[in-house]
């Protein structure tokens, strides 16, 4: 977790830091289907606003996802399969998997 000193994102990483397990932890369940904004799209904008700030803060990328999986590492795990699932959800409907060389069954 970032220090409370240091470069103009610290402050919105501890605030997203500490907002984003409640948020996820809320989201298990949510439908993310019926309106924008809802609980589990909510809990994952946060851990990508986090994820960017904690970068900023550590000058690294690696440095925002290590700040997530600290998040992610105290959720209710029901929950975390939850956003687990909606990422795979937002993934698909970005045709990320189209865009990944797969092996080709024999």
């Amino acid at each position: 977790m970032p220090q409370p000193e240091g470069t103009p994102a610290t402050g919105d990483a501890l605030y997203f830091a500490g907002a984003a397990g409640e948020l996820v932890d809320a989201a298990a369940s949510a439908s993310w289907y019926s309106e924008p904004g809802n609980p589990a799209d909510v809990a994952v904008a946060t851990l990508c606003r986090l994820r960017r700030a904690a970068a900023g803060v550590g000058g690294r990328p690696e440095a925002g996802d290590d700040a997530v999986r600290a998040v992610l590492e105290t959720a209710d795990p029901a929950a975390l399969v939850w956003i687990a699932s909606r990422l795979v959800s937002y993934a698909d409907e970005m045709a990320f998997a189209d865009l990944v060389p797969l092996p080709v069954p024999e």
